[in-house]
């Protein structure tokens, strides 16, 4: 692994507590000594601050750093010969294959995005396969990114569309919960049983349309009866524009999404 941050280290603990990998499989490559020595505490597994000896000694590489310092790392794997090219998963955000292939030729890549869940295994991850890729690889790929959640393959085409929807979605879901706590403290209940309210109604919602594949819509008609409260509630969403104002945001971050995929347009801080 190149790079100990939230995201790589959320991939790491989910590795080891499901038992893909034992720790001593595993070598990580930070530049931060104190977060080299928390990793190496925490999870026993092995550190360096020299990203060319985990490139060296692999067979994957999770590749999980800022992306704009993605040309810094590349210069690592450009000096390192390897008789068989290790398999590159790449978490960072907004760079596309072509940009991963470039500096790196004939390596097999596959770029992925999932989404903040992951930090408690409850993710969306989406994968795009390079052109050098195996399908042994996009397997190993969707086996190693299930240890964080669900895992969906996509043309590199719909990335964006994915940033939009289940990268940038946990945001939204946060201001729908936040808001229907807000309308339970409203309507007179205390905040802390609220929250607790909101948050447990999306979850199961989300878990109850999971597990039985029911459409929303359908669960949504068998909560509406007529002249009832949830009818007169979800009238009040459409006169108020939620539906469109969701959809617009996917539209809003995958377009923004575009904008970061441009390399002269990556963020610099």
């Amino acid at each position: 692994m190149i790079g100990g941050g939230v995201m790589g280290e959320a991939l790491l603990s989910r590795l080891l507590s499901q038992g893909l990998y034992a720790p001593d499989e595993i070598l990580v490559g930070e530049p931060s000594p104190e977060r080299c020595q928390v990793l190496g505490e925490q999870y026993a597994v092995r550190t360096t601050g020299d990203n060319r000896e985990v490139i060296a000694a692999s067979k994957v590489i999770l590749l999980a750093v800022k992306p704009q310092i993605f040309n810094v790392v590349a210069k690592d794997f450009q000096e390192v010969h390897c008789e068989m090219l290790p398999l590159v998963l790449s978490i960072l955000a907004g760079v596309p294959l072509a940009q991963l292939e470039d500096a790196m030729p004939d390596w097999p890549v596959v770029r992925a995005m999932p989404n903040t869940p992951s930090t408690v295994g409850a993710g969306m991850t989406a994968i795009s396969l390079g052109s050098h890729t195996s399908p042994q690889h996009g397997k190993l790929a969707q086996e190693i990114f299930s240890a964080v959640g669900e895992v969906v393959q996509v043309p590199e085409g719909m990335m964006d569309a994915v940033t939009g929807l289940s990268g940038s979605g946990p945001g939204y879901v946060s201001i729908v919960i936040e808001a229907l706590a807000d309308g339970g403290v409203a309507s007179g209940l205390p905040r802390a049983i609220a929250q607790k309210l909101a948050i447990q109604t999306v979850l199961g919602t989300a878990q109850l349309l999971q597990t039985t594949g029911m459409h929303p819509a359908e669960l949504k008609d068998r909560v509406t009866s007529p002249g009832g409260t949830t009818i007169a509630g979800i009238a009040c969403l459409e006169e108020l524009g939620m539906r469109s104002a969701l959809i617009e945001a996917v539209r809003t971050a995958s377009s923004r999404s575009r904008e970061l995929g441009k390399p002269t347009s990556l963020p610099t801080s």
